[in-house]
């Protein structure tokens, strides 16, 4: 897409509108609080090179500045390298992430919230008790893999909702939605990004199979068998990613805090470069 200088675009999500003013992007939006006051806020970007500076500037009904302004950058990230030849990939040892004893190799990503992970007849269960002083956290792996294939198995509940998570950015959904539309929130999908080719779903209860390999930003995913995903590049973190530095090596984390779902035989064998 190509801006000239006094494009303007108006925001039909939000109160606001985004405009170009010779090299600086401006993106201005109103928030109302409960007493129907309104506040403003303006964010200029700059762009030099692959490198872009952010300000953000806030204001109260009254035109004043509230705080001190926000200052953040970010960085264009590299083309999507070409599709991997996964028949020359070489993988290493196996690690098993889950030992069907203990949370030994895990912990929450906010120690402060509730805790609802533990082991059951040697698989790995999370139970939530919805409950307005509830929170139930998310869990990671205290180690942190680059690119890798992981195979486990899930059981979903009635209404389960997680997501493992590849690196910690990439969300991989795991959703009771046996028998639904293909959509890209079901089971196996690349979340938001990438829909299943199939449906490949059990019915609630029953213990799926997944095999996920994630190799140059292009992910691999067999449900129960199928190839659901094949080989497709992953344009971008999905929602809930730990950062968005997408060549930072990660943990495998485990999304906890929605839903009931259990996880067993879970083993995950680097990629050898």
């Amino acid at each position: 897409m190509h801006f000239k200088d006094g494009d303007f675009f108006p925001d039909k999500e939000a109160t606001g509108c985004t405009q170009v003013q010779g090299d600086t992007l401006i993106f201005t939006r109103q928030q109302k609080n409960k007493e129907g006051k309104v506040s403003v806020e303006t964010i200029t970007a700059k762009i030099a090179g692959d490198a872009m500076t952010l300000t953000s500037i806030k204001r109260n009904h009254e035109g004043k500045e509230m705080g001190k302004a926000a200052e953040f950058t970010g960085k264009r990230i590299p083309p999507v390298p070409a599709t991997p030849d996964l028949s020359q990939v070489k993988f290493g040892d196996p690690i098993s992430l889950l030992n069907g004893k203990d949370l030994t190799g895990w912990k929450l990503m906010n120690e402060k919230a509730d805790n609802g992970w533990s082991i059951e007849e040697g698989a790995l269960i999370n139970r939530v008790v919805k409950a307005k002083d509830k929170h139930f956290g998310n869990l990671r792996t205290e180690a942190e893999f680059e690119d890798f294939n992981l195979k486990t198995e899930v059981r979903t509940s009635e209404g389960s909702n997680s997501g493992i998570y590849l690196r910690g950015i990439y969300e991989i959904q795991i959703m009771e939605s046996f028998g639904k539309p293909l959509d890209s929130h079901n089971m196996g999908a690349l979340y938001s990004r990438i829909t299943p080719s199939v449906n490949a779903e059990k019915p609630v209860g029953e213990w799926q199979t997944l095999d996920i390999t994630l190799v140059d930003r292009h992910v691999t995913v067999i449900l129960n068998g199928k190839t659901i995903i094949n080989n497709q590049p992953a344009l971008g973190c999905t929602g809930g990613a730990m950062t968005s530095d997408e060549f930072k090596p990660g943990p495998i984390y485990l999304q906890g805090d929605h839903t009931n779902v259990d996880y067993r035989n879970m083993v995950l064998r680097p990629v050898v470069r």
